[in-house]
């Protein structure tokens, strides 16, 4: 926990808003989409998405193949524990959506599915195919009955061991424009993760890298990615680090403030976390 509290102080003190940033790519990115104001519809069926989730106090038994969790003690979990505590916040999901309305990628993967508040961000337009891998039986089957409920229908879900999965998918002739991960979060499963995509990128390609801070391993994992030669530009919004292969761009590594809801939205996030281990 003190490696978060003094992660997020680092990263305050050497964070900039729009106006500190001088490459023009980047500077639209954040003034037109992480600083985008509109009330868009989707955000009303994200809602609505994650209150079913919240009211859900069914039990199920989760197989956990990562890092393993900070929260949960015990491998059988209430769906509405889950949703609380371990999916994508309600800022973070709005701006999920916002990127994947700014960037419009036709191939979307997400590594680590859980109860599909991610997937639904990601899916929540008509010009994205989405797949997304999840470890966990039970709860990619709740994903599913969820997406299903809403009517969201552009996703594809695969049950199984990323790595095996990752590995047995033919990844080859496949272009993803946009993947999120956040399935797994050590550091040689990361690059392992990284490595094996990399046939997939073309220029316009867009990588999200969930809990880049979570522990120092997730910390020296991000410190490799940004100086990976085939990455170009790399964004650091403390919970995210986002990575651009764009091969007209000077290497550069931007760390960004969003907006002040999603400034809150982290504090929120380490004061829940302190509470729960204490």
């Amino acid at each position: 926990m003190q490696h978060i509290i003094k992660s997020y102080l680092k990263f305050i003190w050497n964070s900039t808003n729009a106006h500190g940033v001088h490459s023009p790519f980047v500077f639209n990115l954040v003034q037109k989409c992480f600083y985008d104001k509109t009330k868009y519809p989707e955000y009303s069926l994200l809602e609505k998405y994650r209150n079913s989730l919240l009211k859900n106090k069914n039990t199920i038994e989760v197989t956990d193949f990562g890092a393993g969790s900070r929260i949960f003690k015990s491998n059988t979990r209430t769906i509405n524990a889950i949703a609380k505590n371990a999916g994508i916040s309600p800022e973070r999901a709005k701006l999920l959506f916002r990127i994947v309305n700014y960037f419009q990628p036709k191939s979307i993967l997400e590594i680590g599915t859980s109860l599909g508040l991610a997937t639904s961000a990601l899916a929540l337009n008509d010009f994205s195919a989405v797949t997304t891998l999840e470890g966990c039986p039970e709860t990619m089957k709740q994903c599913q009955l969820q997406l299903q409920k809403f009517n969201i229908n552009n996703v594809t879900g695969i049950t199984g061991e990323f790595s095996k999965q990752l590995t047995a998918y033919n990844l080859k002739p496949t272009t993803f424009n946009l993947i999120y991960f956040d399935g797994n979060h050590s550091k040689q499963a990361t690059l392992d993760y990284f490595e094996l995509l990399l046939p997939t990128i073309d220029n316009e390609t867009v990588w999200i890298f969930d809990d880049i801070h979570w522990s120092e391993e997730m910390e020296e994992t991000w410190e490799i990615i940004k100086k990976h030669p085939k990455v170009k530009v790399t964004v650091d919004t403390f919970q995210w680090g986002i990575v651009f292969f764009r091969s007209e761009q000077v290497k550069e590594n931007f760390i960004i403030r969003t907006d002040k809801s999603f400034f809150l939205d982290n504090v929120l996030g380490i004061k829940n976390l302190w509470g729960l281990l204490h």
